[in-house]
């Protein structure tokens, strides 16, 4: 009888879209950084400091995959999950832009959809839980405003409109100070004073200080962010990409307000090169920031001394081969008769990037199961597209 979970695997796998499934069932490659990522993530459920990670490896050489096993590895340890591409629509530059993608790419352990929003309606204003929440967001952020907003929300979960506008604000609707002052004073019947005023320019970062509290409070052991794809911001201008490299410190360098956080940012293994060195980051960084390149030059180098995704060994990738022949026979329910060394061969003519090495693998069983035997699989040359506008016709053409 066919293994449905074993076929979403190779479904997935032939389609070359990354997969938690995937990343859950193969783990084994690169045991050096799994183990350290390991490390890390037990020792943030002990309690130890948060911290973060970058990577940077080749297209195609698994860093998708990589972020997909660590989110398994986190689920496991019962740690709630972000995993989000950047890109000119989530721009890290703008945390204020970034923060309701973040909330909406964010996952609780066991459960299949985004959202944690919920878990609030189970508090009141004098819970021990909610209690602990209020003081740290009146004295461990830049800015008291979630102070009042928290309480506000805790306060009308019985109003409709008025919770709807506090839970909007949330998940990056943001209201105004005046905003909130104006529903803490209906909701108490006193005035909010607080010492900052709210800039979401400013101040949104105590917003992912606040959810990092929240989730640690709900008693889940931690938080793990995932961005992929950062290397997309290289196309920023240099003062948004420097300004990029300044949001990255809270989650690579984070002071003791991130609550048991753990942030892994993946680059392709060319950002240094193409971005940093030819967009010369750091001789902008001397000439628009000379009196305070910190964090800043501190990220760039954490970027540069990054750990490189090294093309996986003759024997890790025999084993992958092992695991997807198994897989393949389990979702088919047939008996291949290709031996890993046979599939080895066809990985080995594929090209260099491991994602077709790997299809080309697949895309052989698919033949040998389909017509009882497989044939040749080449890799050709990619061709260059060319694109062109044509011309609008003239008028003289439209006979007008």
């Amino acid at each position: 009888m066919p293994d449905y979970e074993a076929r979403h695997i190779i479904e997935a796998m032939r389609s070359g879209i990354p997969s938690r499934a995937v990343g859950r069932c193969f783990s084994e490659a690169r045991p050096n950084l799994m183990r350290s990522i390991q490390n890390r993530l037990d020792g943030i459920s002990r309690g130890d400091a948060s911290s973060g990670m970058i990577i940077r490896g080749r297209y195609g050489e698994g860093k998708t995959h990589l972020l997909n096993t660590v989110l398994s590895m986190a689920y496991e340890r019962n740690m709630v999950v972000t995993m989000l591409p950047l890109s000119m629509e989530t721009p890290m530059d703008k945390l204020h832009v970034l923060y309701p993608a973040l909330v909406s790419h964010t996952y609780l352990p066991g459960r299949e959809q985004p959202g944690f929003l919920d878990l609030m309606r189970n508090q009141t204003l004098t819970s021990p839980q909610s209690v602990s929440l209020q003081e740290f967001a009146k004295d461990r952020l830049n800015c008291d405003k979630l102070y009042f907003l928290f309480r506000s929300y805790l306060k009308n979960m019985d109003n409709d409109e008025t919770e709807f506008s506090l839970r909007a604000d949330l998940e990056g609707s943001f209201l105004s100070t005046q905003q909130v002052k104006k529903i803490y004073r209906a909701s108490f019947h006193e005035v909010a004073k607080p010492r900052v005023t709210f800039a979401k320019t400013l101040h949104t970062i105590d917003y992912i200080d606040f959810l990092s509290m929240f989730f640690r409070i709900m008693g889940y052991q931690g938080w793990v962010i995932l961005f992929d794809e950062a290397e997309l911001m290289g196309r920023l201008a240099k003062k948004a990409r420097l300004n990029f490299y300044r949001n990255m410190a809270p989650f690579l360098m984070p002071d003791d307000r991130l609550i048991r956080t753990f942030s892994v940012f993946a680059f392709t293994d060319s950002y240094v090169s193409e971005v940093i060195e030819r967009k010369h980051d750091l001789k902008n960084l001397e000439e628009l920031f000379p009196e305070d390149p910190e964090p800043i030059l501190s990220v760039i180098n954490q970027i540069i001394h990054s750990y490189q995704l090294a093309p996986l060994s003759q024997e890790e990738v025999t084993q992958i081969i092992h695991r997807i022949r198994d897989y393949h026979a389990a979702a088919y329910d047939w008996q291949p008769m290709d031996t890993d060394e046979d599939l080895l061969r066809v990985a080995d003519i594929s090209g260099y990037l491991l994602r077709t090495r790997l299809r080309a693998v697949i895309e052989t069983l698919d033949q040998e199961y389909q017509y009882g035997n497989a044939q040749n699989i080449t890799i050709g040359a990619l061709q260059d597209e060319t694109y062109t506008e044509e011309e609008p016709p003239s008028l003289d053409e439209l006979n007008i």
